[in-house]
């Protein structure tokens, strides 16, 4: 297996674990329902996305 002919600086190292961090999980609320839902995602609680009903729930009752 090759190995580095010379070593990487700490900055350049820096760099490349930039984008291994964790995240915060961004949400948004439903207009519809008011549920927290995912931006740019249909709602779970009441299957709705921009105004229109995308997918049909059934209710848990």
């Amino acid at each position: 297996m090759p190995n580095p002919k010379r070593k990487h600086s700490k900055s350049r190292t820096g760099k490349r674990r930039n984008n291994k961090k964790v995240r915060n999980v961004i949400l948004s609320k439903c207009p519809n329902c008011g549920a927290i839902k995912l931006p740019h995602f249909v709602c779970q609680v009441c299957g709705y996305y921009k105004g229109i009903q995308v997918i049909k729930v059934e209710s848990s009752k």
